[in-house]
């Protein structure tokens, strides 16, 4: 089993920055990728970004330029920076963990509001 703990939501008025931070422990040896999603209210859950076996990086279009995924293999732990920020951008934000062969694990998620 994994286990994702998300950080670093909050309140930011539009244009502003937040962090968000997913620390994974358990059966992290078999992770093979590292990723954010979000929902919004009303919306399916999408994908933000994520990192493929430690080095392919993918972004949503709507994220590009905007936002950076980030690890930090000896914590464990993947980050989202998220600057521009656009009221667009508030959902919950969760983590994911896809563990080999492809059993995906998600944390409680995050909430990140934007003010206009």
């Amino acid at each position: 089993q994994v286990q994702l703990v998300e950080s670093g939501g909050g309140l930011v008025q539009a244009g502003g920055s937040l962090r968000l931070s997913c620390a994974a422990s358990g059966s992290i040896f078999m992770i093979n990728v590292m990723g954010w999603y979000r929902q919004a209210p009303g919306k399916q859950r999408e994908l933000v970004a994520n990192i493929i076996s430690g080095n392919r990086i993918n972004y949503a279009d709507s994220v590009k330029g905007r936002f950076t995924i980030s690890m930090n293999n000896a914590k464990n732990t993947v980050y989202l920076q998220m600057n521009s920020l656009k009221p667009e951008d508030a959902a919950v934000y969760y983590c994911n963990a896809v563990r080999f062969p492809g059993t995906n694990c998600w944390g409680r998620g995050t909430l990140v509001t934007v003010s206009s």
